[in-house]
């Protein structure tokens, strides 16, 4: 069988927020070269996602992929949480 490939994106991100109930606020943060002066730059948006279980905490490493409009804000799904924050 062959495998059927998905047009989803998927981010990988730190947790910043998760204050509102099943919802996490992940910034994803990203790196590139500039086109005229050739040095890299970092960017980095937020996103809005849907964490059923409400297992995420700040500070948690967690991969997040597209879904279907959940909220006004919410079009992205956690996958999996790839590293915890160390708790103190």
């Amino acid at each position: 069988m062959s495998e059927v490939k998905s047009n989803k994106r998927k981010l990988e991100g730190v947790v910043k927020s998760n204050k509102g109930d099943k919802t996490i606020v992940v910034t994803v943060e990203r790196t590139f070269l500039h086109p005229r002066y050739r040095k890299t730059v970092r960017s980095h948006k937020t996103y809005m996602a849907h964490d059923e279980a409400n297992e995420c905490n700040i500070g948690d490493t967690v991969s997040i992929i597209e879904s279907n409009p959940i909220s006004r804000r919410k079009r992205w799904t956690m996958e999996a949480i790839i590293t915890r924050a160390e708790q103190l």
